[in-house]
């Protein structure tokens, strides 16, 4: 018995009026990839896991950042630049990740914390971080020589106190005697790292090491905001010259990104987590075109890692759409901006995967060893552009 309002064939019949209503662009919405998955069954690669299951939600946004690192960003005329914000080295990333990635030439310069560089010094040393659980008794763990973070357990005595007497001892050395940024200090601690590596029979185990090796300048944009920065501190009070400006770090990392726009190419940031690294690496195009007056238009390529929320107002919520307000992101190039809500510990090591899977090896650019040639190049563009500019008198 046919029912009340359907057709012979048992469907309802489309009405009159949406038969001839118009749809111009409904097309241009409907031609993504049917989401239609195969099952998994333990015998995929991480690239078939990614771009046949990872369809939606932040699943979706992280197919979507592999794809926009491996395809765009790892172009050759690309400068690449990543940040590094929260305890990343101690839980292994370092190591993992950030060193693989500079050994493929897929990262040219990097922001990170000064906390990130100081326990990087405890794997060529030899003063490993442990597996631990977040449920312990604190009171007991300080009772017993051992710190916390979070999960991971490290001793202070025989870990944390025996890599600043050593750090002391190098800061110490004649060749910190001076005024530096942050990118020399690196790299001349990198190297120390480097002969830490080899004389105790490690291979690829520090963060600074690598960099130095390959030439990648590192910044940190709060020097004092760590025990490397105080470490300097202290021995500033015994007399020590080593002075940290971080104007320099301003003036090179901003002419990292102007050298890569006005040599033909683009630049992309990486940014794992949020706050001071990323504010100072996407500083760098306020710094060209606000504070320089020097016509820019802002970052080519933008993709973040984060678990921050954009509705508290903090710079590490902050969305790439936000950034273009600022001049920091090219208005025209957001569809090349990606926010993946992820933690970094699972986020980074399948884009790592991924983009060696997909990508092959390019050349380091070796910016460290550019780094006075192309602020030489910021210099002249700035006064260029400032020619006819008269300071403002204060009158007060």
């Amino acid at each position: 018995m046919k029912r009340t309002g359907q057709s012979a064939k048992g469907k309802d019949e489309i009405p009159e009026w949406m038969k001839k209503k118009k749809y111009p662009h409904k097309q241009k919405y409907m031609c993504g990839k049917a989401i239609i998955p195969p099952g998994i069954n333990g015998k995929e690669s991480l690239v078939k896991l990614v771009e046949d299951t990872f369809l939606a939600y932040n699943g979706g946004r992280l197919r979507e950042a592999c794809e926009l690192f491996s395809q765009k960003m790892l172009e050759p005329d690309v400068t690449v630049g990543m940040s590094l914000a929260g305890a990343l080295t101690p839980a292994g990333l370092g190591v993992s990740c950030v060193i693989p990635l500079i050994k493929s030439g897929f990262v040219d310069w990097i922001v990170a914390t000064g906390a990130n560089m100081y326990h990087d010094l405890h794997f060529p040393l030899k003063f490993f971080p442990r597996v631990g659980t977040f449920q312990a008794n604190d009171a007991e763990l300080r009772d017993n020589d051992i710190v916390r973070i979070y999960d991971v357990f490290l001793g202070y005595t025989d870990s944390l106190m025996a890599t600043d007497e050593i750090l002391r001892a190098i800061i110490r050395q004649p060749e910190f005697q001076k005024e530096m940024g942050t990118a020399e200090f690196y790299f001349k601690l990198g190297r120390y790292m480097a002969e830490f590596e080899r004389k105790n029979g490690l291979k690829d185990v520090s963060v600074l090491a690598a960099t130095y090796r390959a030439g990648v300048p590192v910044f940190t944009s709060s020097p004092g905001d760590s025990t490397i920065g105080m470490n300097i501190a202290g021995v500033e009070l015994e007399g020590n010259k080593l002075r940290i400006n971080p104007s320099i770090d301003v003036n090179e990392s901003t002419a990292i990104v102007l050298n890569a726009k006005r040599s033909g190419g683009k630049s992309a940031v990486v940014l794992v987590g949020g706050g001071s690294p990323k504010n100072f690496m996407l500083q760098t195009e306020p710094q060209i075109q606000e504070v320089l007056r020097i016509k820019e238009v802002g970052q080519d390529y933008f993709l973040q890692f984060t678990d921050a929320r954009p509705d508290t107002g903090g710079l590490s919520g902050a969305t790439p759409s936000e950034a273009v307000s600022w001049g920091k992101v090219d208005p025209n190039r957001l569809p090349d901006a990606i926010v993946c809500y992820l933690d970094v510990t699972v986020a980074l090591p399948i884009m790592t995967s991924y983009a060696h899977a997909k990508r092959k090896k390019r050349k380091s650019k070796r910016l460290f060893e550019k780094r006075e040639e192309i602020v030489q190049k910021l210099v002249v563009e700035y006064f260029a552009h400032n020619k006819n500019y008269k300071p403002m008198k204060l009158d007060i």
